[in-house]
């Protein structure tokens, strides 16, 4: 269900897997209920989709609760994830701006205005025969936002079958790197993903050595406008 990958007295991050689901549902304890067996004051600063994997942070005390949200409302953590398309995408790198409203089956889509936009960075490069990688840098955090911006620029992630991609062992998205700053010290950290057939595939590990985009520290890259 979850890793550990650091803890203090104020915070909690973990490696969430893939197909978990953040809440319980249907009289299964989700992650975060599971989470507080052992950590009973916890605070849930975020979340991923049920198919997402990767990082996420979770407050330990009401004060860097405060903190955490804090800078999630200003758009002061830093995040980063990966994902794999079956598709070339109408370009290379870029942005996706734009407003975001409900459609059918729990999809959602991209609208013409910019009221409260969605705002995603993207870069991609070849990753192999039919594959293509992509790091994304969101701005905001709205439900489905990535899925949503790689699908408007026809590049559908992997085992995303809500936005026309082809079935798949999992959906091909990964938090993988999460920065924030916490009683006035700034805390990084990067993790690959750990399941999925694509991920482990050779093509990803040399891509994830970056040779060929900064994939390692991707705080470093040249970044889109957003």
């Amino acid at each position: 269900m979850f890793d550990i990958v650091w803890q203090s007295d104020q915070v909690l991050v973990i490696d969430k897997h893939a197909g978990v689901n953040f809440h319980s549902e249907q009289g299964e304890a989700g992650l975060f209920a599971t989470l507080t067996q052992s950590f009973p004051s916890l605070y849930p600063v975020h979340r991923l989709d049920k198919p997402t994997s990767g990082l996420l942070v979770m407050a330990k005390t009401a004060d860097a609760n405060r903190q955490l949200c804090e800078q999630f409302r200003q758009r002061q953590v830093d995040k980063y994830y990966l994902a794999i398309s079956g598709k070339k995408p109408r370009k290379k790198q870029g942005s996706v701006v734009g407003d975001m409203t409900s459609a059918r089956r729990g999809a959602w889509m991209l609208t013409r205005t910019r009221h409260n936009p969605a705002r995603t960075a993207f870069v991609s490069c070849h990753m192999a025969p039919g594959l293509r990688l992509f790091v994304v840098k969101p701005a905001t955090g709205r439900t489905h936002q990535i899925r949503v911006a790689l699908k408007s620029v026809g590049a559908p992630i992997v085992g995303d079958t809500l936005y026309g991609a082809e079935p798949s062992d999992r959906l091909y998205l990964h938090a993988y790197s999460l920065g924030f700053e916490i009683n006035g010290e700034y805390q990084r950290f990067t993790q690959p993903p750990s399941s999925g057939a694509l991920f482990g595939d050779t093509a990803f590990t040399h891509l994830m050595s970056g040779d060929v985009i900064d994939v390692a520290e991707p705080w470093n890259m040249a970044w889109p406008a957003c």
